[in-house]
């Protein structure tokens, strides 16, 4: 069944309180998915020059001073890091390439979540509350984020599992559906060079999106070709550095509201889920269109 959730804020003022509405949404779609959740937010944005990875590992307890330390002293790139509970937020002075080359070669056990300049993407199994407080969500600031409750239906239940997915730089994607070519695609894709960790559906849709977005479409075409070439049911919100998106396919079958106020923008599986933000009574509230890209950018 799965839960979606998004919030894009308009009004800059309102970026450090991004954490503190968005967590009554995301735990508004506990009935929706309770065995795991997760969020991607945007913010604290580093140099153009820099990538910032959020890495995770088995061992709640692992070293990831010793692990920044190696790589400063190994590879002479610059890090700075810091910790969040189970995972690392680590921004070094590097391209996404050489970055994950060098965790890949210093610290194959880790997992790398999500890359990009702006992007953080928090998960794991559990219910949403505890996973907001597992991650400090009230306390996030940022511009744009975008979350899932999963009740699996496919796929086991583990932190890879969970949504949000991301499969390049600053882009993510949750899903409410089931896509029924999956298999066919993701052998597609692994020819092009696009990299899965899991057997989830619903990453095979970001590393979709990932390979239109590298052959030099803008979001809307790639979202326009995904809605000819993904077979099945589905509601996506979609996330990148600069701007938020949502699409269900031409069926509609899975529910989505949108809402907008001169404040923000936001999206959920299910009203009530936003019946906690502010001026909600006067915001513009309406059902998404089958097959109609609704997409929002900061430029």
């Amino acid at each position: 069944m799965c839960g979606i959730v998004g919030l894009y804020l308009k009004n800059k003022a309102l970026e450090h309180q991004i954490g503190s509405l968005f967590e009554p949404m995301l735990v508004a779609m506990t009935d929706r998915g309770p065995d795991s959740a997760g969020f991607a937010i945007y913010g604290d944005e580093v140099a153009e020059d820099c990538v910032k990875l959020v890495l995770s590992h088995p061992d709640e307890s692992y070293d990831w001073k010793g692990l920044a330390d190696n790589i400063e002293g190994q590879c002479d790139i610059a890090v700075s890091w810091f910790q969040n509970s189970r995972v690392a937020v680590f921004k070094l002075q590097a391209t996404r390439e050489v970055a994950e080359s060098v965790f890949a070669t210093h610290a194959p056990d880790v997992a790398v979540m999500s890359a990009g300049r702006s992007i953080e993407i928090l998960k794991s199994v559990g219910e949403p509350q505890e996973i907001a407080d597992t991650f400090n969500l009230r306390d996030m600031k940022g511009s744009h984020i975008i979350g899932h409750t999963r009740m699996a239906t496919e796929s086991a239940v583990t932190e890879k599992g969970c949504h949000p997915f991301s499969t390049g730089m600053d882009l993510c994607l949750v899903h409410n559906g089931s896509l029924s070519n999956h298999n066919r695609l993701r052998e597609e894709l692994l020819r092009e060079g696009i990299q899965f960790s899991t057997e989830n559906d619903s990453e095979v849709a970001a590393g979709y999106l990932t390979h239109r977005l590298k052959q030099g479409e803008s979001l809307h075409k790639a979202l326009e070709n995904a809605l000819e070439d993904l077979d099945g049911f589905f509601t996506f919100a979609v996330g990148t550095r600069d701007g938020f998106a949502v699409v269900r396919d031409a069926i509609a079958c899975k529910p989505a509201i949108l809402a907008e106020t001169d404040d923000y923008v936001a999206m959920a599986s299910e009203y009530q889920a936003l019946t906690s933000l502010p001026g909600i009574e006067n915001a513009k509230v309406w059902e998404p269109e089958p097959a109609r890209i609704y997409a929002w950018n900061r430029d």
